[in-house]
Formats: structure tokens, sequence, C-alpha cells
């Protein structure tokens, strides 16, 4: 299995949720942690969290809608972990609302920072990882990019894009010993699910971010001959 203890890794909306939980069973496999995100305090907090299990973790405050910010700052994490191996494209945002009524501006801003912010932090890490020829890039869907369900087509559309997106690069850069590898998990319990109305908060028997983590954990513990192109991480209760 790979060996994990003192890579470092880039996670993306790693201040709660989803990029919270992968960050922390990251630091538990020695890996060094750099998160991203748009409120400090929340990324203060877990970078503290990271550090008290033994690993160097760090953090940058902008948005991956913003290349100008994701250049800048992308750079500068790097320079601070001494390297990248791991890249988890986790921030995201969604919005419920029918399709005539929801705002082009909300609709727009769901795209910009799903699909263009991936694309974004990608192109600049990207390069770091072929030079090493060797890296990791996970890439977080939705079941929602696999099927369309009503009121939340700017997330569906973009959650679609994300898989295109991320097929196709897995495809460019087998040849470069970097993994691509695109997750789509149904419902989890985070803030962002709770806050929609998606889930009541202690709902039992869903899906948990830890859960979510501990799938990242393992495709990453695969040989490196082998890749987890994709995987779907479904509760078991219906």
């Amino acid at each position: 299995m790979e060996n994990l203890n003192n890579k470092n890794a880039i996670i993306t909306g790693g201040g709660r949720g989803l990029g919270k939980a992968t960050a922390i069973a990251f630091a538990k496999q020695g890996i060094n942690v750099a998160i991203t995100g748009r409120t400090e305090s929340l990324l203060k907090e877990t970078v503290s969290e990271i550090e008290a299990l033994g690993v160097r973790a760090t953090y940058a405050v902008f948005d991956v809608g913003n290349y100008e910010d994701v250049k800048t700052n992308i750079k500068h994490i790097i320079s601070n972990l001494g390297g990248v191996d791991i890249l988890v494209n986790n921030a995201g945002i969604a919005a419920i609302g029918s399709f005539n009524e929801m705002p082009v501006e909300q609709w727009s801003e769901i795209i910009q920072t799903n699909v263009m912010g991936m694309y974004y932090v990608t192109k600049e890490v990207l390069p770091h990882l072929i030079d090493k020829n060797e890296g990791d890039i996970i890439n977080v869907s939705s079941t929602a990019g696999l099927n369309g369900n009503p009121n939340i087509s700017a997330y569906c559309a973009s959650k679609f894009a994300v898989i295109g997106m991320s097929e196709s690069l897995m495809k460019e850069v087998r040849k470069n010993n970097i993994r691509v590898n695109t997750l789509t998990p149904s419902t989890i319990e985070t803030d962002m699910t709770v806050e929609l109305g998606m889930l009541d908060k202690g709902s039992e028997n869903v899906l948990q971010p830890e859960d979510f983590a501990d799938l990242i954990v393992a495709g990453l513990k695969l040989p490196r001959r082998a890749m987890l192109k994709s995987a779907a991480l479904w509760s078991t209760n219906p």
C-alpha cells in the first residue's frame, strides 16, 4: 500500500464539512495539509486541530472563483508546504430555486465556484505534479452530477461539468503517473446540507463527513499501479 506519511496536500474548502474532515483524516496519516476557504476563523480553528496531530499545516483565505487570487495563493501555499503531492478539489456552493426563479447572478456564481474554481486551482497545481511525475487529484462531484433534480439546476449542471472535466484530465495525465479520482457522494450531513434544509442536524443513519474522508484515504493508499477512477458513496439508509 502507498505510504502517505510526510506527503503534502492542498484541500479547498477545508474550513468545515467534508474539507475539514478530510484534512483531519490526512493529518492522522502523517500528511502535511494546506486548507483554503473564505472564512479565516474557521480555517484557523481547523489548522490548530491539524497541527495538534503532529503535522505541518497552513491556510490561505481566497475565493477559488477568482483566478488572480488562486494564482497568488496556490504559489504561496506550495512554497510554505515545500511541495505538493495531493490536491482535493472540494470547495463548492449550492442553492435551491426553480430554473426561472433563481437569479442569473446566483446561477452564474455556482458555476464560477464549482467549475471554474476547480479548473483554476487544478491549473496552478498540475504543473508541479507533472514535474514530479507523480501525484493525486481528487475532484468532488455529487450524485447530482449523475442525475438532474428539480430546483437545483445550477448545482446539477456544475457537478455534471466536474465529472466531464475530471474524466478528461484523468485520461490526459495517466502517462504522468498522476491519478485523478472523481467522487460522487450522495447527501452527507454537513453545514451546507443542513443550512439548505436538505437534512436535519443530527439525522440518524446518514452519511457523515468522516465517512467521505475515509474513502479518500483508502483510494490514496492503493499501490501506485492502481487508480480509483471514480467512486460513489451512499448511505445504507434509503
